[in-house]
């Protein structure tokens, strides 16, 4: 299964050149998700790409960043402000990147394209019913 996730533009840059190599969530899915398609926040308003998950690291947000802060893509300081007040934290790791060579519009492509605030998980089960799977499997 995929799963469409919302990161703001910043964050899709520093994925999208190498040097983020973790995607830090306060939540993490519930179901077994495979791959991420990025959703790049406003002002963009695009799906860009997709990358498959390496592993999901759950600890303190004090351990993750031990762990993760080498290829972060996030400054310390934007990172406890992500995390302040929470117990809790998770960090995916990225594998297998794939930029879409043409960013998909969903204001455009879909009917009334909500993004995530968190995630969103999008059923490949059976592709023909579902247009988000037939344009990012595409």
């Amino acid at each position: 299964m995929k799963a469409l996730l919302s990161i703001k533009p910043e964050f899709v840059y520093e994925i999208m050149s190498g040097k983020k190599k973790y995607e830090y969530r306060k939540k993490i899915f519930k179901q077994d998700v495979e791959s991420v398609v990025i959703y790049a926040s406003m002002p963009v308003g695009r799906i860009v790409g997709e990358f498959t998950i390496g592993e999901i690291i759950s600890s303190s947000p004090k351990e993750i960043w031990k762990e993760t802060k080498e290829y972060s893509g996030i400054s310390y300081k934007d990172y406890c402000k992500y995390f302040k007040g929470r117990k809790d934290a998770y960090a995916i790791q990225i594998k297998e990147l794939k930029r879409y060579e043409r960013p998909i519009d969903p204001y455009e492509t879909f009917d009334h394209f909500v993004p995530p605030q968190s995630y969103k998980y999008i059923y490949d089960e059976n592709p023909e019913k579902s247009e988000m799977i037939k344009i990012c499997m595409a």
